[in-house]
């Protein structure tokens, strides 16, 4: 390729760079013509590489050293882009005509390389903020991530591309960006495992401790770890460490010979700054790195790069490290799953131990509470039986009350009236009809005692069945005599070795009285016997020191024993506390609930009672009637009374025969008794279907008898005079009526106290008679 042709072809690129849509025009690329002043060291560089790349797949053939020493004297500026694409080959790729189709999706890696892109070269002029630098560097990473969804973006990678973007415009450097990643293991080094970064650590730190031994023992002092300073040189090819020329310089060698150049370079970094690096600490080997290392570079990579190439570097050693790596991580992997897989297993036997030990201590805490539980029910037991005992014994006198009373009812009831009014006093009647009541009332609450002691004797009973077996207390125990068997067995080591020592004891000073005459000895039996004294010394002093050490351990072990009871104790009580409190809440809601059925009960029986006494006010004015109908009927009979007497009267007056008036008036008199007779006999029968004692009683007295008004024709002779009738019929037919009806007595003089109603018949002979 002849001269003119190359100076063609870049000032091609150059217009093709800042006239394309994207422009990625390289910021290192001088505007300049092909004209201008070039040394004649230059011209002959770009004469070599001009024909080096016209002639690139012979010349690389052919000659394979010659192209290596030019790299390593560094490809001009203007043949970067080009020489660059020539050894990745990556020329001519299918996947840049997919380019302008990438940009046009989404992925979902964006927004991080939004946010990444302001952090990659920002002391560039060409990756400025809003430049078009940071534009086309997220254009390729963005069509890279779509690419390769397994990598996406990883942060560093921006630094290679935005290097490839000043030396080339974007769809050329994502196509050596994409090569780069499939042919110079960058893919295994962005991968999310990052392995193939382990095993360059790992091959690196090898070298180190095999060409850098007091460097790297003094690395392993301070626990200055290889990735700490070397992750980012093999990541990003050196670009954030050292200067960019510098930097370029060894992506030269990079693109030729891989990431062995990075592990010379890194070794010739080390030995240059050995001595320094030996004398600080970590932090300050930290600093060095960040700040001293980089200001050495820029006077020039060719120090860098000529000792670098001095580094001895073994490919067959290199090769079997990355073997030795792979085994090793293929061992740690295999570790990590059984670590994992003992992890679960202990997880969940420590899951099942603790399960088994609430298990353990719930079911103990149950059976103590059920022994607890079942004691207190025993007691209530007890207490209820006493308590359902003395209600039977009160419900056995109520109801011998109450049989007595109702015999004492039937016996009143069957008893005439008159013979009644004459045993029982309205007072006695009204304490009968009340011990009734009360004695009624005593059998109810008797009834319902009894109900709810069976009630509770049932729940206590079912209670009784919900309780644990005894299997669980024997299980305690047995666990319990294992504890105290083994605290014996320690009791009884404690002995044996408090009477080793005293064994011990006893067989020194034995010994000391068998060597107490060795002094007069030569000296080296002397000797020996105080080495041999010594020696028991120790012994001894060793089992007190074991006799002391097992007395510790043992209460060690009693205390942690204690600790246990007590925290079972604690948690015991802790849930007898809950227990108790859902017990309270209990019964204070029962309490609420019976004092309701109270209430309820108390308003029935008010109800009940106004009842009775509407019932009972009703008999009183049905009786009322009654005795107001026999009062009319006795106040008929006294008048028919007088005026038979009238008659006698007025036929022995007038001498005339009166029999057949006065049968007229005993028929009458006979049909009027007959009606009180039914009325009575009415009254009655009412009284027996009423209660037994409805507080309503009717006495009538008839002074004289129903007969007495009957007299013979011989009593009632012509002789008789007037007053002899007056003196016969003196008395006064009363009718007494109950107090309640405002009815009462009153003497036979006819007196009256101002209460009650009193219906008198006027004796006979008190009328005017027609004398003849």
């Amino acid at each position: 390729m002849s001269l003119s042709w190359l100076l063609e072809t870049d000032s091609k690129s150059l217009r093709s760079v800042n006239g394309s849509r994207r422009n990625s025009v390289s910021s290192l690329v001088s505007s300049s013509s092909a004209s201008s002043n070039l040394s004649h060291l230059e011209e002959d560089s770009w004469i070599l590489w001009g024909r080096i790349v016209n002639e690139w797949e012979d010349f690389r053939k052919k000659n394979e050293k010659q192209l290596k020493d030019l790299v390593r004297k560094g490809i001009p500026h203007h043949f970067r882009a080009i020489v660059w694409q020539l050894l990745c080959n990556a020329q001519n790729m299918p996947i840049k005509d997919q380019y302008s189709e990438l940009l046009k999706m989404t992925s979902p890696c964006e927004k991080l390389i939004r946010r990444d892109i302001a952090r990659t070269y920002p002391e560039h002029d060409f990756f400025k903020e809003d430049s078009l630098g940071q534009e086309v560097l997220f254009n390729v990473m963005k069509a890279y991530s779509l690419v390769d969804r397994e990598v996406g973006y990883c942060q560093g990678s921006a630094f290679i591309v935005g290097l490839l973007l000043m030396q080339m415009p974007e769809e050329e450097a994502f196509c050596v960006f994409v090569k780069l990643m499939q042919d110079y293991r960058l893919r295994e080094l962005f991968k999310p495992s990052m392995a193939e970064l382990g095993l360059c650590m790992y091959q690196f730190e090898y070298m180190i401790q095999e060409l850098l031994p007091d460097l790297h023992i003094h690395f392993q002092a301070q626990s200055f770890h290889t990735s700490m300073y070397a992750s980012s040189w093999f990541l990003t090819i050196f670009l954030t460490s050292f200067p960019l020329p510098v930097a370029t310089r060894i992506f030269d060698i990079f693109m030729l010979e891989g990431l062995e150049i990075v592990f010379r370079v890194g070794l010739a970094i080390l030995q240059m700054n050995q001595a320094e690096l030996i004398q600080l600490d970590m932090e300050g080997m930290l600093q060095y790195f960040q700040r001293i290392i980089p200001h050495q570079l820029e006077s020039g990579p060719d120090k860098v790069i000529l000792a670098a190439y001095n580094v001895k570097y073994n490919a067959k050693k290199m090769k079997k490290l990355e073997k030795e790596y792979t085994t090793i991580k293929t061992k740690e992997m295999e570790e990590q799953v059984e670590i994992k897989r003992l992890r679960t297993e202990n997880r969940l036997l420590k899951q099942r131990i603790d399960t088994l030990e609430k298990e353990s201590a719930s079911l103990a805490d149950r059976l103590i509470q059920g022994q607890v539980t079942r004691a207190q029910e025993a007691e209530e037991t007890y207490l209820v039986m006493r308590e359902l005992a003395t209600v039977r014994q009160q419900s056995e006198e109520a109801t011998a009350q109450l049989e007595l009373a109702q015999s004492t009812i039937r016996v009143l009831q069957q008893r005439p009236l008159l013979k009644s009014i004459s045993c029982f006093t309205e007072e006695s009647i009204l304490q009968l009809e009340r011990e009734l009541v009360q004695a009624r009332l005593k059998e109810a609450e008797s009834q319902c005692a009894l109900k709810e002691m069976q009630d509770k004797i049932l729940d206590i009973e079912k209670r009784n069945t919900s309780l644990p077996d005894d299997t669980n207390v024997v299980r305690l125990q047995e666990e319990r005599i294992a504890v105290k068997l083994r605290e014996a067995e320690a009791v009884m080591g404690l002995k044996e070795l408090r009477q080793q020592v005293r064994d011990l004891e006893e067989h020194w000073q034995r010994h000391l009285a068998r060597t107490a005459g060795r002094w007069k000895d030569n000296p080296r039996k002397n000797a020996v016997s105080e080495l041999q004294d010594e020696l028991m010394s120790v012994r001894l002093r060793e089992a007190e020191a074991q006799a002391e050490l097992r007395e510790t351990r043992q209460r060690m072990m009693e205390l942690e024993t204690q600790n246990q009871i007590h925290s079972n104790q604690l948690r015991r009580a802790e849930q007898e506390g809950r227990g108790f409190q859902e017990r309270v809440t209990v019964l204070t809601a029962q309490n609420k609930g019976l004092h309701v059925q109270l209430q309820e009960i108390k308003r029935k029986q008010a109800e009940i009672e106004c009842k009775n006494k509407e019932e009972v006010m009703a008999v009183r004015l049905r009786e009322a009637d009654n005795i107001a109908a026999m009062a009319e009927l006795q106040q008929q009979i006294s008048e028919l009374e007088i005026q038979k007497e009238e008659g006698k009267v007025q036929g022995q007056l007038n001498n005339t025969d009166s029999s057949q008036y006065i049968r007229d008036l005993k028929d009458q008199i006979a049909e009027l008794k007959h009606e009180i007779r039914c009325l009575k006999g009415q009254r009655g029968s009412s009284m027996s279907n009423q209660p037994a004692f409805d507080g309503i009683h009717i006495v009538n007295h008839y002074i004289p008898d129903d007969e007495s008004y009957h007299s013979s024709d011989e009593d009632t002779g012509v002789g008789k005079t007037p007053s002899h009738l007056d003196h016969q019929h003196s008395s006064i037919s009363r009718i007494r009526l109950h107090p309640s009806l405002g009815l009462r007595d009153t003497d036979s003089e006819g007196d009256d106290d101002g209460e009650g109603l009193v219906l008198s018949v006027p004796p006979i002979g008190t009328h005017k008679h027609t004398t003849v």
